[in-house]
């Protein structure tokens, strides 16, 4: 039986404290990784690595943290996401809240869609996905 997504974010919780050296009180749905929780991008392979060992789930290079979209200039204009730019990452990112970020697609906010509820709504998706 799948876990309730109190008992997800339970587990997303002690994942964070433990990775990041936060009290769990910090680890709030509404907690940026990077802006709130001090994360570092170092900090993103061993969050990774620690969520698929607490969930028995497999998440694949670029998958949770999309990674090379800023390199690409078809996607970044300057200090923007390009249309194309923000279509890609919706699509890579389909367990993220974007209303906030669409208004200003800087690339400077890009950290603030990596949410603890970011977290907790890939790792749902992983875990409805993954084989009984």
């Amino acid at each position: 039986m799948a876990p309730s997504r109190d008992e997800v974010f339970k587990q997303v919780q002690e994942v964070l404290s433990d990775a990041l050296g936060v009290d769990t009180d910090e680890v709030t749905l509404e907690a940026t990784l990077q802006g709130d929780l001090g994360a570092e991008s170092i900090d993103f392979l061993d969050i990774v690595f620690r969520l698929e060992k607490a969930f028995s789930i497999k998440i694949p290079k670029g998958e949770l943290f999309p990674d090379g979209l800023l390199s690409n200039p078809d996607y970044v204009a300057g200090d923007r996401l390009t249309a194309a730019g923000l279509a890609e990452l919706k699509a890579s990112m389909p367990h993220a809240d974007f209303a906030k970020f669409e208004a200003e697609p800087l690339v400077s906010k890009m950290p603030d869609l990596f949410t603890v509820n970011t977290i907790i709504n890939y790792v749902e998706s992983k875990v409805a996905a993954a084989p009984a």
